[in-house]
């Protein structure tokens, strides 16, 4: 084997792999979590919304976003047609947990299809509903969140033909509901999530390192495919592409578009410059979201400069700023003004676009602001925290580098928890920019 790949497989052997487990025992984890949720979780959200009756519609391969984070680990995706019906009953504290299919789904939600007595499947699921008599039937449609409006326009006009004139007026979209389940991070799960962080804290780390990095030789690009080889051969999956970009003394300023989308690909990695990652995993149906800073040394540099480490504290200050702003209740876009004008009065120049984490990378619940949409985001924007829910704090902060002659942001992003003893870093948060070539206590340069 070559050498360097294998020095890469005896790195990859004793760290980040040694905190993921066999495929067989995270099937395990995930269907525990799952019971966990069905069984503790699904009926508090229920009796807080409301919602005594909610169904679940979603044909194979157009899967409902809602639908995909109930199925069972071995299920990976719908089949058919797939409907499940969660009913609560309040009064009795009593929760069905239904599937109008002839087998089970999983071991949480038996079987309610006589094909004998209903050949159809619609029927089938009619007589549920009218033998339960629910007052509000939950149906995933939504406006403002792709997450919970699950139910398509086939399924929508099949399900409202078939429905009893005495139901229609019953049937509510289940928004907010489908919202909070996603949102909603358990105990069991953020025993685990630490591990997610762990780990791609540690990618980033051997990344933005010269085992991978060769100033000169190295391009932007080899290092977003690094990033992408180091996730697979972990046995893991990233849910966006990563990025790698520079910032350099060039003229080339800072623009929102080039950072995010025009990037060019084979930017060769120079002494002097300032590296930046966007890198996320997922693992046990969990996603990371992370951004962190590295800078290539120049020959006779020991140090990140001083003026690019002051930048980097008043990025760490807005981090601080924002998060100071979660209170329950709170909505997104109350939170990003208040942020904002916090940061004003600071003087740093800030641009806030944080967002929930758990499900999905981009997931439902309070969005505080879009990278464009500074003045508040409609919809989403005025959606409330509530506790126990996962955030990426995403934002950047710019700052004047007379000696680059223009401004430079430090952009990060760190993976958060809120409940109600406070906010707080699940997996810590980058406070030093990583160094390339790392320093060595016992090599001086002198």
């Amino acid at each position: 084997m070559h050498r360097f790949l294998l020095s890469c497989f005896l790195f990859l052997s004793f760290t980040a792999s040694a905190q993921v487990l066999p495929l067989r025992e995270q099937s395990r984890v995930i269907d525990e979590i799952l019971a966990d949720r069905f069984n503790n979780l699904l009926p508090v959200l229920m009796e807080r919304n409301g919602i005594d009756m909610w169904v679940i519609v979603s044909r194979e391969y157009n899967e409902d976003p809602v639908l995909r984070t109930m199925l069972p680990s071995t299920w990976i995706s719908a089949r058919r047609r797939t409907i499940l019906v969660f009913y609560y009953n309040a009064e009795k504290k009593v929760m069905e947990k239904l599937a109008i299919a002839r087998y089970n789904v999983g071991d949480n939600i038996k079987a309610a299809w006589d094909l004998t007595k209903f050949p159809n499947q619609w029927d089938a699921l009619m007589d549920i509903i009218t033998t339960r008599n629910p007052k509000k039937i939950g149906i995933n449609t939504s406006t403002h969140y792709g997450h919970a409006d699950g139910m398509d326009v086939t399924d929508y006009n099949e399900f409202i033909s078939k429905l009893p004139a005495a139901f229609k007026s019953k049937v509510t979209s289940a928004e907010t509901l489908a919202v909070n389940w996603l949102e909603t991070r358990t105990e069991r799960e953020m025993q685990y999530y630490p591990q997610l962080i762990s780990i791609t804290h540690k990618i980033i780390e051997e990344g933005f390192s010269e085992k991978v990095i060769t100033p000169g030789i190295t391009t932007t690009d080899d290092v977003v495919w690094w990033f992408r080889e180091k996730i697979n051969s972990l046995g893991l999956q990233t849910w966006f592409h990563p990025s790698v970009s520079v910032q350099r003394n060039d003229p080339q300023n800072f623009e929102h578009l080039r950072s995010f989308s025009n990037r060019p690909k084979d930017d060769v990695i120079q002494p002097g410059d300032l590296l930046h990652v966007d890198i996320g995993i997922t693992y046990l149906r969990l996603n990371t979201d992370v951004q962190q800073h590295a800078y290539v040394l120049r020959p006779g540099e020991t140090d990140v400069p001083q003026s690019i480490k002051d930048a980097f504290a008043k990025a760490n200050r807005l981090q601080d700023i924002l998060t100071s702003q979660f209170k329950q209740g709170k909505t997104g876009n109350q939170i990003l003004a208040d942020a904002l004008a916090q940061a004003k009065k600071e003087n740093i120049a800030a641009t806030i676009y944080t967002h929930p984490l758990g499900f999905h990378g981009h997931a439902a619940g309070p969005t505080i602001g879009l990278w464009d949409m500074q003045g508040g985001v409609p919809g989403p924007g005025d959606f409330p925290m509530n506790y126990r829910t996962a955030y990426s704090i995403e934002l950047n902060a710019a700052t004047d580098l007379p000696e680059w002659k223009k401004s430079i942001r430090i952009m990060l992003e760190e993976d958060g928890y809120f409940d109600e003893k406070g906010f707080r870093y699940i997996g810590g948060r980058q406070k030093e920019i990583y160094l390339i070539p790392r320093s060595s206590k016992n090599i001086s340069v002198q």
